[in-house]
């Protein structure tokens, strides 16, 4: 029967990735057509000699354009970024946190639609009922994750409430050691969170942050409020938080939905816990729109072995948004497909430790 299994595996991880082969093909048609490509990515090909759409056949070969660099997304034109086969589309703009700089930068039409409609396949309706509102209590402002939620939420049939939260002012007061005013501002976020819950009793569904969602149920019983579901995410998320979330501040009347995500990459989700799982979290992307490996950090080509530690490596495949071999600012390890997911996946991410300064997170 094992073998059975393991065959069968084998056959959907193959034909995951004739699938993703054949994406990565269209994709780079498309940015690369004079009719539709990405101007960017246009001059790009001219200064490097060659013709992406007959040298890029299969996933692998887009080893062919090196990596990806941060600071091409930070600073404008911005509209080189959009593919001339959008002309006259309404475009969104997205930025990171904006933690190391000037943020990068991120052209949006409807890829975050179809990220988070594919993500609310993974929601079980049980917890996160059709219809239901929701709360988000993370970024807000420029971030992808603001619209993303509240369109998450109207793709269920629910209506999304926000608070204001700005990580940029929390990260300065940080780096300033001013700890009572950070404090006070989490407290802030906090205590709309607060009575948009007891205002609005038709809300079951959360969006938030490792430790925004700490320092709300320290003031009060998300289960007796009536949240069925907790969407998580950041870089706080780490297997002690995860066991401490569904363990003690949640409870077994809850479901708790750990994922790994970004403005650049989409939204990674994770494997569902079981009894008797250890309390690491694994993310599998949404492939084939986004590919996640975990590399040697001093050899960015290479990919590590099953279960070693690495750097994480995005490549991001929309006809919005092509980015080939990104190394990010995470670590993980490697972790072999399972029976949903058949590909790669990541364990227990975490900011990388090969940066010399540390990751200001401030409330993530």
């Amino acid at each position: 029967m094992a073998t059975t299994a393991s065959g069968a595996l084998t056959a959907r991880a193959d034909a995951a990735r004739d699938r993703l082969d054949a994406w990565v093909r269209e994709v780079v048609a498309w940015h690369f057509d004079p009719r539709t490509g990405t101007p960017f990515w246009l001059e790009w090909a001219e200064q490097a000699g060659f013709d992406p759409r007959e040298r890029v056949k299969r996933y692998a070969d887009l080893d062919r354009f090196g990596f990806f660099q941060d600071e091409w997304l930070r600073g404008g034109p911005v509209r080189r970024w959009v593919p001339l086969g959008y002309a006259g589309r309404p475009v969104s703009i997205f930025e990171t946190g904006g933690s190391t700089g000037v943020p990068k930068s991120r052209i949006s039409i409807d890829d975050f639609r179809i990220d988070y409609e594919m993500f609310s396949e993974t929601l079980p309706d049980a917890y996160f009922p059709k219809g239901a509102d929701w709360l988000h209590v993370g970024p807000s402002g420029p971030r992808r994750l603001r619209l993303a939620v509240e369109h998450l939420c109207q793709h269920r049939g629910g209506i999304c409430f926000m608070v204001d939260l700005d990580p940029r002012w929390v990260i300065k007061l940080v780096k300033a050691g001013d700890m009572a005013q950070m404090e006070r501002y989490k407290q802030h976020v906090v205590d709309q969170a607060l009575t948009l819950l007891k205002a609005h009793d038709g809300i079951r569904c959360l969006f938030t942050t490792p430790k925004l969602l700490e320092a709300i149920s320290e003031k009060v019983s998300l289960p007796k409020l009536g949240i069925k579901g907790v969407f998580c995410g950041g870089t706080e998320m780490t297997p002690q938080f995860h066991r401490f979330a569904v363990e003690e501040l949640l409870g077994p009347d809850v479901y708790f939905a750990p994922t790994y995500g970004n403005t650049l990459m989409g939204l990674a989700v994770h494997r569902p816990h079981r009894p008797g799982d250890s309390w690491d979290i694994v993310y599998y992307p949404p492939a084939p729109r986004a590919m996640m490996e975990v590399v040697d950090p001093k050899d960015h080509a290479r990919v590590v072995g099953y279960g070693e530690t690495g750097r994480v490596r995005l490549t991001t495949l929309t006809k919005e948004f092509f980015m080939p071999r990104f190394p990010e600012r995470d670590e993980a390890e490697r972790e072999p497909p399972c029976e949903a997911y058949p590909w790669d996946g990541v364990r227990n991410v975490r900011p990388f430790s090969g940066f010399a300064a540390t990751v200001v997170e401030g409330v993530y």
